[in-house]
């Protein structure tokens, strides 16, 4: 047990990180849905669907290489220095040519009034993009401290000037009775919430990170190591294609519903899915956390004797926090649902869905350790290729007839399919000992829980969140009765941490 506690510090630290950073932007959804009807806040859904895709194409796979080749390397300062230098031309040279064709770009997205748009956009991706190596080498050096903080640094920032561009001078604006200040407030708003505001926070946001990360990028020694970069990208290019089919699998949706679905209802409805779709943020965050702290752990287990049995271990713990925590949302989707605006209920129908095809992601995500231990980086790209036509036919084919409900299901199907192709290739090139049974076992009980509070829903709504309540403590009673020893681990860890043995 001892790795997998060191795993779940690791885990827990950067998770404050990413479930902080990830609760206080979520607070902004609650005011997004009220200050944005459902058409303005597509535009906000969409071009963060676009970020997503771009930062895997800027990254291309470096941040894992970086990861492998730290280990296996004789200088782990060359590894870095070649990764950051690689990473920072690029970057420079697609802000460049994107900058200056920003006007026809927006044309092509349908936004010709607004460009701004578009330059925000680059600005925040590029930025991204250059500190990504930076944050790579605190993660890899178990910093976890100093990259949660300058990730809570980043999202504070981002909260506050989304307040203040969003909230605040509005009002000022709309309130003064000083000629001089009115005309100086006018030279950021006209008095009304513009979706601008969120993109020049979040590229103030990714400035503060940038210059935080200062100290590391000074690191980066003044050479590149050619025959490095080629064998890193040589490992890495196939977790670009793996990349880019992950990011089309979890954002193309977004992009699909606008232009699939009739002009007059489409960003309307594209708002309304990409909102609801951040409901099912709690497990995407548990996930992220997860990813930080396990690939280099991953890594570091790799030549230990009893590595399969440590992460089938693992496996089976992930599998269950994944699924408590997806159970959790749907029970209480009454409570989670005043994230959003009223404006936005119609499409709650689409949460359940999304978070078990999320736990189907972060079982994949977990998976994915057999080819990137063995060096079969290229079977990860083709399970997603596979995955991508599955998400794209299914979007194709069910948008037009049930809206962005096909896209939910799109969205599920993709993610079993990937899971379960990966798992069935891992057991032939790298075989561990799974516990499929435990983890089957788990969702049906959940499944079954989620079914009851359905189909004997109680009216009242006090009365409804007892009988939730007693579902989920069920679920919970099941899974201490299947997993005894770690009822005894997190006994045992309680009782040394706060029941304190009497002094003589």
């Amino acid at each position: 047990m001892q790795p997998i506690k060191q795993l779940a510090g690791q885990t827990a630290i950067y998770g404050i990180s990413s479930i902080l950073g990830r609760v206080l932007n979520y607070l902004l959804v609650p005011l997004y849905s009220r200050v944005f009807l459902p058409a303005e806040a597509a535009v906000y859904v969409e071009m963060y669907a676009y970020i997503a895709f771009f930062f895997v194409i800027l990254t291309y796979g470096f941040e894992t290489a970086f990861f492998r080749y730290s280990e296996t390397h004789s200088s782990r300062s060359q590894v870095y220095s070649t990764a950051f230098w690689s990473i920072l031309l690029t970057t420079s040279v697609f802000a460049a040519f994107a900058l200056a064709g920003s006007q026809t770009i927006a044309n092509f997205l349908r936004y010709p009034s607004h460009p701004e748009y578009f330059v925000y956009f680059v600005l925040i991706i590029s930025l991204d993009a250059i500190t990504a190596i930076p944050f790579a080498k605190l993660r890899s050096e178990n910093k976890a401290l100093r990259f949660a903080s300058i990730r809570i640094i980043n999202i504070l920032v981002n909260i506050a000037l989304n307040l203040i561009l969003l909230i605040a001078l509005p009002y000022f604006y709309r309130e003064t009775t000083s000629t001089g200040l009115h005309s100086f407030l006018g030279a950021f708003t006209d008095g009304k919430p513009n979706v601008s505001a969120i993109f020049i926070a979040n590229f103030l946001a990714s400035l503060s990170s940038a210059i935080l990360l200062l100290p590391e990028m000074l690191k980066a020694k003044r050479s590149f190591n050619a025959n490095l970069w080629k064998s890193m990208f040589k490992y890495a290019f196939p977790l670009l294609i793996f990349g880019l089919a992950g990011i089309v699998n979890e954002t193309i949706d977004r992009v699909l519903l606008k232009y699939l679905l009739p002009t007059e209802s489409a960003m309307h409805n594209l708002g309304i899915y990409g909102m609801c779709y951040k409901i099912a943020i709690f497990i995407a965050i548990f996930i992220q956390a997860f990813r930080y702290a396990a690939e280099p752990f991953f890594f570091a287990q790799a030549n230990e004797k009893n590595a399969p049995e440590t992460y089938a271990l693992v496996m089976n713990y992930f599998v269950l926090a994944c699924i408590t925590i997806s159970l959790g949302i749907m029970l209480y989707i009454e409570l989670f649902k005043f994230f959003v605006g009223q404006n936005y209920y119609e499409g709650l129908k689409v949460v359940p869905i999304l978070l078990i095809s999320h736990v189907f992601l972060g079982v994949f995500y977990n998976l994915s350790v057999w080819y990137k231990l063995s060096g079969k980086t290229r079977f990860g790209a083709w399970i997603s290729l596979g995955g991508v036509i599955i998400t794209l036919v299914l979007n194709i084919l069910l948008i037009p007839y049930i809206g962005y409900m096909g896209s939910a299901w799109a969205n599920f199907a993709c993610y079993l399919f990937m899971m379960v192709v990966s798992y069935l290739l891992g057991q032939k090139y790298y075989p561990i000992p799974y516990k499929l049974k435990n983890a089957a076992s788990y969702l049906l009980v959940a499944m079954l829980a989620f079914t009851l509070s359905q189909f004997l829903r109680p009216s009242n709504f006090l009365i409804n969140l007892l009988f939730n309540t007693c579902l989920m403590a069920g679920f919970v009673v099941y899974v201490a009765l299947k997993n005894p020893s770690l009822v005894h681990s997190l006994q045992t860890s309680f009782s040394s941490k706060f029941l304190k043995k009497p002094t003589k």
